[in-house]
């Protein structure tokens, strides 16, 4: 018995030890594949930015300083300009290591102070997004799955048809028309009204540091402007969500243990929130990465109609210029930002189905 009792507890933990190893290879696997994703992500928008028509020298410069040779010659040699391309694209690498995005040729700024400034103001508008979607589109997708082919299941239906085929930027503007223009029910463009001042800094996010701060009616009013716009980026994922959500219900839903479940007598509400909402839900953790992405490509319209400070109107106006270290800037934030959701969807994956981190 005593050998037994002292024997018995070495296989779970060796388990654990091999769970642990592979778990650790899935995740140094994922990282490795992430690092040469962005790599290849870097080589292609510099190829896309330096190879687009148009002359940066022309953008940035008057007309009178054009036409002096010295002035141009001086602009490219600080801009790295006058470089074959390959050269150029190996020191934007070594400045990549080094934190070195360049520098802006519209603000005259570092890039990476310049997207300190701008990426908050997207973050905080995505992430509401996000949330909102979250909330509305997994319950909608639930519920009508739950009541499929009733009038209820039709209306959404037809609804998330139509917010997935409607673009993003018209329902923006015909929402800022109506909703401020002709009914004044929401307030105008940018984070706060004219005159108001910005809450401390801590985060960057308007609404939470107005919180730190103790400022309640500041909360409020960085609130107001912020929802409008994160209505309208929401609407898509909405759609979407809840789509997905009920098609992957329906799939469980048809599963031989969820009919067991329901021969038994058990109560449909514990079948469906017990037997299939978890499995299929894991599904959507996929659409969730996806998801996040097209919300942060869709800021750019949004943002500018909103007059909304963030990294949509600051890649606008650097479009404009031709200002090409700000333009990597965000190609380069954006990419981070939409592989790093997408790895922590991996990770999720790989945690919930263990056969994944076998794949």
């Amino acid at each position: 018995m005593a050998t037994s009792a002292t024997t018995a507890p070495a296989a779970p933990t060796g388990g654990r030890r091999i769970t642990d190893h592979v778990l650790l290879w899935f995740v140094l696997r994922r990282l490795a594949a992430l690092l040469m994703l962005l790599v290849g992500i870097t080589l292609i928008a510099f190829l896309l930015t330096h190879l687009v028509p148009g002359d940066p020298v022309a953008a940035n410069l008057s007309q009178q300083a054009v036409s002096d040779p010295e002035i141009v010659q001086a602009f490219k040699e600080k801009n790295g300009l006058d470089k074959p391309l390959p050269v150029q694209y190996v020191k934007y690498l070594e400045g990549l290591t080094h934190g070195d995005l360049g520098l802006s040729q519209q603000t005259q700024k570092p890039v990476t102070e310049d997207l300190g400034e701008f990426v908050p103001a997207t973050i905080e508008l995505a992430v509401t997004a996000i949330v909102i979607s979250v909330l509305v589109g997994v319950p909608l997708g639930i519920l009508a799955a739950i009541r499929r082919n009733t009038w209820l299941d039709q209306v959404l239906r037809v609804v998330t048809l139509s917010g997935v085929s409607v673009p993003t930027f018209w329902l923006a503007l015909v929402s800022y028309y109506v909703l401020f223009f002709k009914l004044g029910l929401v307030p105008g463009g940018g984070r706060l009204d004219p005159g108001v001042d910005p809450p401390a800094h801590h985060t960057g996010f308007y609404t939470l540091d107005a919180l730190l701060d103790g400022d309640p009616g500041l909360f409020g009013e960085a609130l107001r402007h912020l929802l409008l716009p994160a209505l309208v980026l929401a609407m898509f994922t909405i759609s979407l969500l809840t789509r997905f959500t009920r098609a992957s219900m329906l799939e469980v839903l048809n599963n031989d243990y969820v009919r067991t479940a329901r021969a038994k007598g058990m109560p449909e509400r514990v079948v469906v929130f017990r037997h299939v909402v978890r499995p299929a839900l894991l599904p959507i953790l996929t659409v969730f990465g996806v998801a996040f992405g097209s919300l942060l490509s869709g800021t750019v319209l949004v943002e500018k109609i909103f007059s909304w400070p963030g990294i949509g109107q600051y890649a606008y106006n650097s479009a404009l210029a031709l200002d090409l270290p700000s333009i990597m800037g965000v190609c380069l934030v954006v990419a981070v930002i939409y592989v790093g959701i997408n790895f922590a969807v991996d990770i999720a994956y790989g945690l919930v189905d263990p056969r994944i981190r076998a794949t």
